[in-house]
């Protein structure tokens, strides 16, 4: 199922069993800010983005290398070289993505990889290292996206119940209805309800993160329509944390969960109030942080950083 229709997606999503696939990724990958700079072409639909003279590339690779021995501590975890030819590389997971054996159909697991708006972020699609690591060392099958005209940067727009197989896409320049089917299909999800994003808001990634199929982190004032977040929210109570628009801002909703950790960044976890905090443990959680507020020059934050390998 793919629906617009909120009230048919939740009757199908409350029989949804949590047996679909694990919870949270295995590993992960990173790409280094190599090269770190403001991209015009995603600055005109990226309201948080800095201006140019926010970007420090220096403090930028000391940042992300803080994250990458963090994440080692979690997980496996790896990190692709950076190019100046591609300043929003960092954040891979709008780009690359994969899907267990058993929710690909099974077999080999699956590589998506998506299609983007705008060109300066095509370029990070063809590259020959992260295609070949995916199909020829880890055996995945390629399921490829990027030579078609619908947007769909996986999951920045689409934000997935790995858990359930459910799947919450947030339309906007950067993900139409089009896009959205195709992204359904490539990771073969049980349901997806689609939802149009408030104006000015890129992502559902940013206001919108399912922590390991137990826990909802969700901004109302992120969505076009807030009933929509009420409804999303109602399938993961008692464990349902609503954030303000401040800690929105802060990127508290840019937050992934890998095993029973929460990570998110520095600003974000400063940002989140006391209750929040208390949410979360009760869903079985501990909240690591690390310092990002270079890299969220960008416009994205921790979550957008991070490649899950499931």
């Amino acid at each position: 199922m793919i629906t617009r229709d909120t009230d048919a997606f939740l009757r199908f999503a409350h029989g949804s069993a949590p047996d679909f696939g694990p919870a949270t990724a295995r590993a992960a990958f990173l790409v280094s800010p190599d090269g770190f700079a403001r991209a015009d072409e995603s600055a005109r639909d990226n309201i948080y983005m800095a201006d140019a003279p926010a970007f420090d590339p220096a403090c930028a690779l000391d940042e992300h290398r803080g994250l990458h021995r963090a994440l080692s501590r979690c997980l496996p975890t790896i990190c692709f070289a950076g190019d100046p030819a591609t300043p929003d590389a960092v954040f891979p997971n709008n780009v690359f993505a994969t899907a267990h054996p058993d929710a690909a159909g099974g077999g080999a697991g699956r590589v998506i990889i998506g299609r983007m708006r705008h060109p300066v972020r095509r370029r990070e699609a063809i590259r020959d290292d992260i295609r070949g690591f995916f199909t020829d060392v880890l055996g995945y099958r390629l399921h490829d996206l990027s030579g078609q005209l619908h947007p769909c940067e996986l999951t920045g727009s689409l934000v997935i119940d790995r858990a359930r197989g459910l799947g919450f896409c947030g339309l906007s320049e950067r993900c139409d209805e089009a896009g959205a089917r195709l992204m359904h299909d490539a990771f073969g999800l049980r349901a997806t309800l689609m939802f149009d994003l408030a104006p000015g808001e890129y992502h559902a990634n940013v206001v919108l993160s399912v922590l390991a199929g137990r826990a909802l982190l969700v901004c109302p004032d992120g969505f076009a329509d807030p009933a929509t977040a009420d409804a999303i929210a109602s399938l993961y109570v008692p464990h349902t944390v609503r954030l303000s628009a401040a800690e929105r801002a802060a990127f508290a909703g840019n937050a992934i969960a890998l095993g029973d950790t929460v990570w998110m960044s520095t600003r974000a976890g400063q940002a989140l109030v006391s209750p929040q905090h208390e949410r979360l443990q009760a869903a079985g959680f501990r909240i690591e942080t690390v310092a990002l507020d270079t890299i969220e020059a960008a416009g994205g934050s921790l979550r957008c950083c991070v490649g899950e390998i499931y």
